[in-house]
């Protein structure tokens, strides 16, 4: 597994009547260990997020990196998992990004984005299977998000913008 470096070095010019300039280096970090353990399921492993029935409302959305949509949305996710999590809200984010992206584009993405909600890799080849069975209406096409608690679920096959996201939610939390 190739260790991600991120190395941010931050040039500060400071001059004094135009005599001296001061170069200076701020930080050098190695952010391998963020995102090591990469969570990946395929169906049967993702199943158990989409069926918890405790005390918890969860918020699961499909995205992919290469969807302008679906990254457009992502920080509305972040805001309410930010504004809900002491709420017993939880936001889970279900990238379906191809597995020989996970290194070199996922990943670095969860770093550069600082996503704080839970990530999931979703591998499974069979889609004639899953679709169909996380929600019988759904084509496909992402971003979709599952809103969801013991007393009640509701699925989306579209984008939010934040306020649309926590009026949804609002409504299955009552």
């Amino acid at each position: 597994m190739k260790k991600l470096v991120l190395l941010l070095i931050v040039l500060s010019f400071s001059c004094k009547n135009d005599v001296s300039k001061k170069k200076e280096i701020i930080a050098v970090v190695d952010t391998s260990e963020v995102v090591k353990d990469l969570e990946i399921y395929d169906y049967d492993g993702l199943k158990p997020f989409l069926n918890k029935e405790d005390n918890k409302t969860y918020v699961i959305n499909f995205w992919a990196t290469w969807c302008a949509p679906c990254v457009k949305e992502l920080p509305y996710f972040e805001q309410l998992n930010k504004n809900f999590k002491d709420k017993n809200v939880e936001v889970v984010l279900v990238s379906l990004d191809f597995p020989r992206h996970y290194e070199k584009k996922l990943k670095p993405f969860i770093i550069k984005h600082n996503l704080q909600s839970r990530v999931i890799a979703f591998d499974d080849p069979d889609q004639n299977k899953w679709i169909p069975a996380i929600n019988k209406d759904w084509s496909g096409a992402i971003p979709a998000t599952i809103i969801y608690n013991s007393e009640e679920r509701k699925f989306y096959e579209r984008s939010f913008d934040y306020e649309e996201l926590e009026n949804e939610l609002l409504t299955i939390l009552k």
